[in-house]
């Protein structure tokens, strides 16, 4: 007996979700936080400061209000950890071009499954956890960056942990570039001034993009009290008009997806308090320059930039010198090409041609972040 079969004779009925990997969102359970666990001040400029792949932007203008960033252990059942956010400095006095939302940035290679722009174009369905101090409405939207063009809903949020559910229509209009540039974005509105507000809301229908047209009246603002909170985990976008159960991903696979955007080097695990960990190995270019290099365990989107902070050193023979200027990134490649990097001594205490390690020096918070974000 077939299993349709079977299924129909004990009554069950087939459906067409999808089956293996159907989360588009990386990282919707809040597990990997490369840069920091927790940031303080944020509010007067956009970026990824805290969990990977969850960027906050502010619109055109930024406003008075400050806010404290979190990857916090406090989430429903299933989950260890969520995204809060927690007003400190509040702003009632909203500048028109003010805007505050959480948002995950997509390639539109990895999005050609909604088959967006055609004719069988496929809904999709959005899912989370969340939470607040107190009562608010705010906005999911979803965004066409190659045809400026928005979809939107609002949804409510209480002092407990609930799971919101939003289907959102098909699009049959513009499809995506098939290409690792941003295509499609996943927004949670928080706070918006009157550019985004005083048009015509219409919930759930595409529309060429309008922006005073993409918040509504009812719109919470999360800047009208320090007593403000938002919590958000369990994010999900999944092709269908129904809300499956949350697609869990070991830690090890989450990390790896969130490396082609961002990597970390030494990892924090590997830190300890007075700390000498090593990163990588090289060879001494001069007395006073070691080079080095090492390969990236994952490919990333497009050739990274990097940032190194803290104390470092560079091994040499039988001893350790202290990095005077540097590390720099000289050169970079995308896929596991070497990086370059150079780092002077404050000695002419190096013996060319000598292999050499670089390493923190007596600091556990010394790291590169290597980023490539859309």
């Amino acid at each position: 007996m077939s299993k349709a079969a079977e299924l129909a004779k004990a009554g069950e009925t087939l459906t067409n979700q999808p089956s293996g990997r159907k989360n588009l969102v990386t990282n919707g359970a809040m597990q990997v936080a490369q840069r920091s666990a927790s940031v303080t001040g944020l509010g007067a400029a956009s970026g990824y400061h805290t969990l990977d792949r969850f960027s906050v932007d502010i619109g055109a203008t930024a406003s008075a209000g400050r806010y404290t960033m979190t990857q916090t252990a406090d989430g429903p059942s299933g989950f260890a950890n969520c995204l809060k956010l927690d007003c400190t400095t509040a702003d009632t006095s909203i500048a028109a071009g003010e805007a505050l939302f959480i948002q995950q940035r997509f390639e539109g290679q990895d999005l050609q499954q909604l088959k967006k722009g055609t004719s069988d174009a496929e809904s999709v369905t959005v899912s989370f956890y969340v939470k607040g101090d107190q009562a608010a409405t705010y906005t999911c939207e979803l965004f066409d960056h190659d045809n400026s063009r928005a979809i939107a809903q609002s949804f409510a949020v209480t002092t407990d942990w609930n799971r919101i559910e939003l289907t959102f229509a098909a699009d049959t209009t513009d499809p995506l570039n098939d290409d690792n540039a941003l295509s499609f974005e996943l927004a949670f509105w928080l706070h918006g001034g009157s550019t985004y507000t005083g048009g015509t809301f219409s919930s759930n229908a595409w529309k060429d993009n309008v922006q005073n047209t993409r918040l509504s009246d009812s719109q919470t603002s999360f800047f009208d009290s320090t007593d403000r909170e938002f919590f958000i985990t369990g994010v999900q976008l999944e092709i269908g008009s129904q809300a499956t159960n949350f697609e869990h991903r070991s830690f090890g696979e989450e990390l790896a997806l969130c490396q082609r955007y961002c990597q970390r080097f030494p990892a924090q695990d590997q830190a300890d308090a007075g700390d000498f960990s090593f990163m990588c190995m090289g060879y001494n270019a001069t007395t006073t320059e070691q080079e080095a290099s090492f390969p990236l365990p994952v490919t990333m989107r497009i050739e990274p930039t990097g940032t190194f902070s803290g104390n470092w050193r560079v091994l040499h023979a039988a001893t350790a010198t202290a990095v005077s200027s540097g590390p720099v990134l000289t050169d970079a490649g995308c896929t596991n090409s070497a990086l370059l990097i150079s780092s002077t001594v404050g000695s002419t205490a190096l013996t060319v041609g000598q292999a050499s390690g670089l390493g923190q020096n007596d600091d556990v918070d010394a790291h590169l972040i290597l980023t490539a974000e859309l």
